[in-house]
């Protein structure tokens, strides 16, 4: 006997697959929302990953927005220096050795987007080295720093104007940056340690202090330059008492080799003395100068400084004053011997008395003070750099220490570290 037809069982069978693949459809739907909501946790922690990295990313963009544009740099220096026949120690003929070091450490930010810049310079710095042992008319460590304090000795702002044909610079300023500037000798951390070739000694100079300068370039091998300091530095009644400069540059390239020459004139209107004249209390000084620089060959430049003041006057708390000052040299690349990176530096120079101060004491010998100075400045790495450097110096003074007459040496080495 039959339970089911034909018919019967065929729909039952259809029933129980239709029943297993159903179950089968919904294994696989759970599987799947499972998978997609797994993928969506993922997702969404994925999401929050790249929403923090995102925030990262905007704060690292923020952070270099704010410092982009900033440069800083700085450099160490020690000079260790001694002498022979100091005249100004407590025994004849004393050897004196003495060290001295000096940081400065410069701050830069760029404004592109208006073509300026603001600058702080910062400086400090210990000994005098063999200076105070020695008197001269200009002496031997222009580096020789004794504020121990870490002080703030240049801070400005500068703006460029007309595609950089004109340049305004204003805030404490150091005069020596922009007057009577010289490739070959104008960085006593590199160049030359003594003051004769660092700068004339005939211009007076105001310390760093509040005041503005001016170039203008209206061509490319001609500029002219203007500045107007504070001239005692004080910065109390800043206009009272002015030091103004001009100097014109001319930039040609004779033979193809970059040369700069320089015509330079200055007014220092503080209280000035007339040495023959006493009473004549509140004289204005000036004076004028050149210098040069000339590259001769890829190996070889060579410089030329004159400087004249009036000869009439001095300050009123200086001994002496000078009329006239020279100074030649020239600088020599190392790669002449395989070194490329040394340079031998050679200068000789005179600070001439002022005829008036010779004039206001006759037992004055008020002799021209000669100077000679050798150094030769070894790169040791890129960032370290020593120079030993020998300083002869005759008629001291003028020849004005009493019973100290004889020729000073002063042999040294710089050490300079670059950061």
């Amino acid at each position: 006997m039959r339970i089911f037809s034909g018919v019967q069982l065929k729909f039952f069978i259809l029933f129980f697959l239709s029943l297993a693949m159903a179950r089968m459809v919904y294994a696989d739907e759970e599987a799947i929302r499972k998978e997609i909501q797994e993928l969506k946790k993922r997702i969404a922690e994925l999401e929050e990953k790249l929403a923090q990295q995102d925030e990262k990313t905007k704060a690292v963009e923020e952070i270099k927005e704010v410092f982009e544009g900033f440069s800083i740099g700085g450099g160490a220096t020690f000079v260790l220096q001694g002498t022979h026949n100091a005249n100004n120690t407590s025994a004849k003929n004393e050897d004196v050795t003495d060290a001295s070091y000096s940081i400065d450490l410069e701050i830069e930010k760029e404004f592109k987007e208006i073509d300026g810049k603001a600058f702080m310079h910062l400086e400090t710095g210990q000994g005098s080295g063999v200076e105070d042992e020695l008197t001269l008319f200009s002496n031997v460590n222009y580096d020789a720093n004794t504020d121990e304090s870490l002080r703030i000795s240049e801070v400005y702002y500068e703006q460029n104007l007309f595609d950089k044909r004109m340049v305004l610079t204003f805030g404490k300023l150091d005069p020596t940056v922009y007057l009577d500037t010289n490739s070959c000798a104008n960085d006593e951390t590199s160049q030359f340690l003594g003051r004769i070739f660092r700068n004339s000694p005939t211009i007076e100079f105001p310390d760093n202090s509040f005041g503005f300068r001016l170039n203008i370039a209206p061509v490319e091998f001609f500029d002219i330059e203007f500045e107007v300091l504070d001239a005692d530095a004080d910065f109390e009644d800043a206009f009272d008492f002015l030091f103004l400069g001009t100097q014109l540059k001319f930039k040609p390239k004779l033979f193809g080799k970059e040369g700069n020459y320089r015509i330079l004139g200055w007014l220092n209107d503080q209280n000035h003395t007339k040495w023959e004249d006493y009473s004549k209390d509140k004289e204005e000084n000036y004076g004028f100068g050149i210098s040069f620089d000339q590259e001769l060959t890829d190996n070889l430049a060579c410089f030329l400084r004159y400087g004249w003041q009036n000869p009439e006057v001095y300050l009123t708390d200086s001994s002496f004053s000078l009329e006239q000052a020279w100074s030649i040299g020239l600088q020599i690349k190392g790669s002449l011997w395989r070194r490329e990176n040394d340079i031998l530096g050679l200068a000789i120079g005179q600070a001439i008395p002022s005829k008036d101060y010779k004039k206001a004491d006759p037992t004055r010998e008020a002799e021209k003070e000669s100077h000679f100075e050798a150094y030769y400045n070894i790169q040791i790495n890129e960032h370290l750099h020593i120079s030993p450097d020998i300083q002869v110096i005759w008629n001291p003074y003028g020849d004005d220490v009493s019973e100290r007459k004889d020729t000073i040496t002063v042999f040294g080495s710089r050490i300079q570290v670059d950061f």
